[in-house]
């Protein structure tokens, strides 16, 4: 009974003793919803990606070839949310609504600002996208529908991600998850209705599936916009919030530059890996694959955790309690650690039992059983390391894990992936190796920095 007051708490939005009492609760009153948030992501691709892959190969290419432009815009959307969420998580601590509502406001205008901008370049230039990605004469004549409405539509993207930024940073993780949730369950109900033509619904093939995801989230974002105008929201926006501040957008601005290349900086690296691994085969990708996804399925409570982290960091050091934000850090940094404990422990045990769920290869199983349990061993030191990484951003500190990105994986892992796995002879599980190593370095970096301090006097 304890417990499942604990989950409606958490999930009605209400708990906002973020600055005070238990650590504990307040990492947990955030992680919760966070953490159902993004188990619900991970539904819905798949579930989107299944319908998508009814219509052949061509609407499958389409998806990824576009999903790769959208990346960029993505970025751009995680690096505002993480100014967002660090403003705003400041000024919420400081007990300053206002400011933390004309923050989000100018968050508002940068997105409005960009998605006119990347909206143009869909409009004219759809079609010459797909053949620059590579795409097919079959992908590039059915497949630009499906690009110019991504494009042309991305505003509710943009406003997804910085709103929920905003509402995190205000501790208010509840609304973030329902919007999302929100989102994606209009975009799965609409996928089959406008992509087949269900009902009275026209057959619109694979620009359906664009346009319920541009309709799902943009009612997520009429969601979000419902909570803005209510009087007992923890961040209101009113007339009085409806002013271009300019020395606000600049900072904003730069603390989303590191937020963005942050993402870049990792994407970036996890393709050079790909292309590594396509060096060894067909069945090294598919390894490869079957590794990440469950490496990322299983990451996804801690990332919960570590979001948690970044908005008691900032409302903590706004209310001018810097050891209660440390504290912080280190507690969700060690329920982090012993949660990834026990992935390690399944990993060593059970590698090769959860491969097999993807493939029925011995050779495909095998090789990401071996890497499941290679990456394993790095996962103690990931478990402090991702969590002080986002630390700082919630401190408005983006430029040190954007730092500790480009010595880790691009400096580290990249060179020492290929020299191990084709020059000197480990093959996939070299790649492996590259991996835990990098992950264990990054952390410990990270440690070493945090225990420092600078963080705690960034002005934001």
């Amino acid at each position: 009974m304890k417990l499942i007051k604990l989950i409606k708490t958490a999930l009605s939005g209400s708990y906002d003793k973020l600055t005070e009492g238990s650590i504990n609760l307040a990492i947990v009153m955030l992680a919760i919803p966070m953490i159902i948030e993004m188990i619900g992501e991970s539904i819905f691709a798949v579930v989107d990606a299944y319908f998508v892959g009814q219509l052949g190969s061509y609407a499958l290419s389409t998806v990824g070839l576009t999903e790769a432009i959208l990346f960029l815009i993505y970025s751009i959307a995680i690096g505002i949310s993480a100014a967002v969420t660090a403003i705003v998580a400041r000024r919420t601590g400081e007990n300053n609504t206002k400011l933390a509502a004309n923050a989000t406001f100018q968050a508002i205008l940068i997105s409005l600002i960009l998605s006119i901008l990347i909206s143009i370049v869909g409009f004219y230039f759809s079609k010459d996208l797909l053949s620059l990605m590579g795409g097919d004469p079959e992908t590039i004549e059915k497949g630009q529908g499906y690009m110019y409405v991504m494009l042309v539509g991305n505003l509710p993207i943009l406003f997804l991600f910085m709103l929920n930024g905003a509402f995190r940073g205000a501790g208010n993780a509840a609304i973030a998850m329902y919007s999302l949730l929100i989102g994606n369950i209009i975009n799965m109900i609409l996928d089959p209705f406008l992509i087949f033509g269900w009902w009275i619904f026209p057959e619109m093939g694979i620009e359906g599936a664009a346009m319920s995801s541009v309709i799902g989230r943009g009612v997520g974002v009429l969601f979000q916009i419902y909570f803005l105008q209510r009087k007992s929201s923890k961040i209101r926006i009113t007339k009085e919030n409806l002013v271009v501040r300019y020395k606000t957008i600049s900072n904003m601005l730069r603390i989303a530059s590191g937020g963005i290349f942050q993402y870049l900086i990792s994407s970036a690296s996890w393709i050079i890996l790909t292309r590594i691994t396509s060096e060894l085969g067909q069945s090294a990708v598919a390894a490869n694959t079957i590794v990440m996804r469950i490496v990322m399925f299983t990451l996804l409570p801690s990332w919960g955790v570590a979001n948690a982290a970044a908005t008691l960091v900032g409302q903590n050091l706004g209310a001018k309690k810097p050891d209660r934000a440390e504290k912080s850090v280190w507690r969700a940094a060690h329920i982090n650690a012993i949660y990834l404990l026990v992935i390690c422990a399944s990993y060593l045990i059970f590698a090769n039992d959860l491969a097999n769920i993807f493939s029925t290869e011995l050779s495909v199983v095998q090789s990401a059983g071996s890497g499941l349990q290679i990456i394993a061993l790095g996962y103690i030191f990931y478990g402090y390391g991702m969590i002080i990484s986002q630390s700082f951003n919630g401190a408005g500190d983006t430029f040190t894990p954007m730092m500790l990105n480009v010595v880790s994986f691009i400096m580290i892992q990249a060179p020492v992936a290929y020299l191990l796995a084709i020059p000197w002879g480990y093959g996939q599980n070299g790649i492996f190796i590259s991996i835990s190593a990098s992950y264990s370095l990054m952390a410990c970096l990270a440690m070493i920095i945090f225990k420092l301090g600078k963080w705690k006097t960034k002005q934001v």
